[in-house]
């Protein structure tokens, strides 16, 4: 047993101890094993990713899991890898290619890609040395990434399935454009903010007649490509006026009044133009009515022929025009101030345009059938409950899925077309002639899948599948997955579809959406508002045991998380209370002899202390709460059970009641005290192990009692420890607590009146009833020592003038703790301090009566708010009651 260094060093201990992990092995996976499978399939972040606290929060989540798992005898595989992430990567490799004067098209596909790949094998293991700090267990001999060759062939062959069944497919459909990138983009890359903008009236005149119709837009250069003018067929004001023309501005085009539900008719002056080759809603109106769709852009963003005039102009210097035309035309009516939101391209920053394109598209509608099924019958379950309304929201409104992309860094779409009879071959492997004309003069599609694409198919691709192999009977479906609720419908739902589709199976039993990170007062991370935090950082600061217990202990199920740097303090301290409390019980075991039972060593119940037995029934119940809480999720519970477990039962209590006997004369009784405290020091760190891995890894190998290694170990269950727990006694844990309760009114006693913790004071202490008078009469000598009394008198109350008192309730019992204060306090002074105190209570009383009188208040206040002041008055009346009991005792 070697000694403990005084301080506890994280960045001398979590490298060290992360490569001991890895190097022996114990984070790897079995495909076959006697052992019961457990499976998690991490959500891969970006290649060109950096660790951020959304990955701190989800990947100690996981981790959580695994280690708990592995620890309960489960197999245990938790596979990493990582997403070529299209966009992002393409992005990040072009910027370096402007900084050198080229581009990728002057580079070539080929080259161009050899420059990604090489970007790839220098940056893209910088993810995985930041996961390795915060702690996760992964096997990391199965590392995945999206374009390894079996993902490749995997992807292949769910494309070419899905296309020979007719549900992939080229069509031309409105996209999110990204004018800088050239290329669709997913929803999910389009930020929307709000700004302050523009909502111009123009005037359409309706042909053949004098009228004209007004309608509002923020865009007014896409009116070039309105085809038709709508109002609600139930808007009185309009009726005569569907089925004529209005003739269009600038173009002198006629273009339909038509009628549909979709307008609002008491928004603006009810009359909407349409444009269905620019605005995802138009686009729907235009399919249901058959209008003509006029495309404006090119795909650089600029107005094309179809802009007469204004070809070759970028949309705000067309804005510009535009507004100029219709003012001199007169069809310009007015322009007031308007606040809208506009989505912007998380990549380039540049306004994203709904552009009307030619692309490779996905019909979900067959395969959303059985994916909406297995959450409706439970075959997969959501934690928190609320998200199962979010996902199957979702699953009701899906529409066809744009799956390719104009860039050149992906999974290149498996479709070629013929140079001589324009036959499109998809094929799962490089075709080498047309298999329609038997031509070798055939080019690949130049587009790319979306990276959702290779993403959905994320929880078999990585096991091997098209190959049916022993990773995938073992772990497929896997148990849970762990993720944010931003992506339940790019990523989730899309994975699920997929997975029945090919698997036949779920690809995860559970989903746990947990919310996001924010700052401590409740603000979204951001660069702009300067508050982003960088995990790395705090890991070096304050260790990584320290940020992944604050996480967890922060973690309520499905609410975003306020991150306080106070607390991750807080729970470095955490950190050194463990390390000091088994330095301090490692001095008091130095002759302590290992029983050759090791952790089924038990001492004889009749040399047990109460103390001994009261810590051993408390382990009882922090085993059955911490499983339960991890069972179900609850990370928050589970974190604050065990807690409050070492922190106050064992650190502050346990370790003081048995110090006397650990520290004196060797006996039967102090052999069997060393032994439980070396027995709860092992389950300690078994209990901890999962939450804060590095601290509890070190310490465990300090302990007499300890296998090879902790990550490996058992988890302590009140079934697995049943023989130890069977020494605990619920009498001596009443009794404890009654000592407790004592102890700790006589030091908030002392604490109330500034009375010194180390001044020995007198105290009687008096109870109510025959049992109560045993249980304090054989713990008297324990209440003089933790209570720094000088004389302890057990019996009636007495005369109480110029005394404090503070009753106790304790497992049925009630006490009487009574403080003579003569010559302690100043009693004068005290009485002020007294009549102070009750006139501000008496004042807030007066404000919260007279708020809780307001009928209104009560009837339209939150039902939470209004409970919480009936709580507070009620309890600011105890406090009023309470002081005046003591002003009359000291008057």
């Amino acid at each position: 047993m070697s000694e403990l260094s005084d301080r506890y060093s994280h960045a001398e201990v979590e490298d060290r101890i992360y490569k001991w992990w890895e190097e022996s092995g114990h984070f790897k996976a079995e495909d076959r094993s006697t052992k019961p499978p457990f499976s998690i399939i991490l959500p891969p972040p970006n290649v060109t990713g950096f660790l951020h606290m959304g990955h701190a929060l989800d990947h100690t989540i996981q981790d959580v899991l695994v280690r708990w798992k592995r620890m309960s005898g489960f197999n245990t595989l938790w596979m990493p890898g990582t997403d070529h992430a299209g966009i992002a990567t393409q992005s990040v490799v072009e910027k370096e290619l402007r900084k050198e004067g080229t581009n990728r098209l002057e580079m070539g596909r080929e080259k161009f890609l050899e420059r990604v790949w090489d970007w790839k094998k220098q940056y893209g293991d910088r993810i995985y040395k930041q996961m390795r700090r915060l702690g996760d267990s992964v096997d990391w001999d199965r590392e995945v990434f999206t374009l390894d060759d079996n993902v490749s062939k995997a992807v292949r062959k769910v494309f070419v399935s899905l296309y020979k069944k007719g549900q992939i497919y080229k069509g031309t459909r409105l996209v999110n454009w990204s004018p800088p990138l050239e290329t669709a983009i997913s929803d999910l890359e389009v930020e929307y903010k709000e700004q302050k903008g523009s909502l111009w009236h123009l005037d359409y005149p309706v042909e053949g007649t004098d009228a004209k119709l007004t309608v509002a837009t923020t865009r007014p250069e896409t009116m070039l490509g309105d085809t038709a003018v709508a109002v609600h067929p139930e808007d009185d004001r309009y009726k005569d006026f569907i089925g004529k023309n209005v003739i269009l501005p600038l173009t002198g085009r006629k273009i339909p009044i038509i009628a549909d539900e979709y307008v609002e008719r008491e928004f603006g002056t009810g009359v909407v133009k349409i444009t269905p080759a620019h605005d995802f809603n138009d686009y729907e109106i235009g399919k249901r009515h058959d209008l003509e769709f006029i495309n404006l852009l090119n795909i650089d963003g600029t107005l094309n022929e179809n802009a007469a005039q204004f070809r070759g102009l970028k949309t705000q210097e067309a804005r510009k025009q535009v507004v100029k035309a219709l003012e001199d035309e007169g069809a310009l009516n007015k322009i007031e101030p308007y606040k809208n939101k506009v989505g912007y391209c998380s990549r380039s920053g540049a306004v994203v345009e709904p552009y009307l394109s030619e692309q490779w598209f996905m019909n979900v509608s067959e395969v959303a059938v059985p994916a909406r099924h297995v959450v409706e019958n439970g075959s997969t379950v959501f934690e928190p409950e609320q998200w199962t309304k979010t996902y199957l929201h979702w699953m009701n409104i899906l529409e066809d899925w744009c799956i390719s992309r104009q860039l050149w860094w992906g999974h290149r779409i498996p479709a070629w077309y013929c140079k001589s009879c324009q036959h499109v071959t998809v094929s799962e492997t490089d075709p080498t002639e047309c298999e329609s004309c038997k031509s070798k003069e055939l080019d690949q599609d130049s587009d790319v899948l979306d990276t959702w694409f290779s993403s959905a198919l994320w929880p078999f691709s990585t096991m091997g599948w098209p190959q049916e192999t022993e990773t995938l009977k073992t772990f497929y479906p896997t148990n849970v997955l762990v993720t944010g609720h931003d992506i339940i419908f790019f990523w989730v739902a899309r994975m699920m579809m997929m997975g029945l589709e090919f698997k036949e199976d779920v690809p995860f039993r559970k989903v746990y959406i947990h919310g996001l990170i924010r700052d401590s007062q409740g603000r979204k991370m951001s660069k702009s508002l300067g508050n982003s935090i960088d995990p790395v950082e705090l890991i070096e600061n304050y260790g990584a045991d320290s940020l992944r217990f604050t996480l967890m202990s922060s973690l309520a199920a499905g609410r975003d998380i306020k991150f306080s740097q106070q607390r991750l303090e807080g729970y470095r301290n955490f950190m050194n209370k463990i390390w000091n409390a088994t330095r301090f019980a490692l001095g008091a075991l130095k002759d302590f002899e290992v029983p050759a039972e090791g952790v089924n060593a038990l001492p004889s119940k009749s040399n047990m202390s109460v103390a001994d037995q009261w810590i051993v029934y408390k382990t009882q119940q922090i085993e059955e709460d911490v499983n339960r809480n991890l069972e179900q999720m609850n990370f928050q519970e589970a974190a604050q059970n065990v807690y409050s477990f070492v922190w106050h039962e064992f650190c502050d209590w346990y370790l003081e009641f048995v110090k006397p006997v650990v520290y004196g004369d060797a006996s039967d009784d102090r052999k069997a005290s060393q032994l439980v405290l070396a027995q709860t020091l092992n389950r300690i760190m078994r209990l901890l192990h999962p939450f804060i891995p590095f601290i509890t890894e070190e310490l465990y190998a300090k302990l007499p009692i300890k296998s090879e290694a902790l990550i490996v170990e058992e988890f302590p269950t009140p079934e697995k420890d049943a023989q130890w727990l069977s020494l605990g006694s619920e009498e001596a844990a009443k009794e404890m607590e009654m000592v407790k309760d004592v102890i700790s009114a006589i030091r908030n006693i002392k604490g109330e009146n500034r009375i010194k913790p180390n001044i020995e004071i007198d105290v009687r202490l008096a109870p109510f009833d025959d049992t109560a008078q045993k249980i304090l009469g054989s713990n008297k000598v324990e209440i003089m020592r933790l209570g720094r009394l000088k004389t302890c008198e057990i019996g009636e109350e007495g005369n109480l003038s110029k005394c404090a008192v503070t009753p106790v309730h304790s497992s049925g019992h009630q006490i009487s703790v009574i403080v003579p204060l003569e010559g302690l306090v100043d009693i004068e002074e005290e009485i002020k301090r007294i009549n102070k105190s009750m006139e501000k209570i008496q004042k807030d009383i007066g404000v919260l009566t007279k708020k809780l009188g307001n009928e209104n208040f009560v009837k339209n206040a939150p039902e939470d708010l209004v409970a919480a002041d009936k709580e507070l008055l009620s309890s600011l009346k105890t406090q009023l009651s309470g002081l005046q009991e003591s002003l009359n005792r000291l008057s």
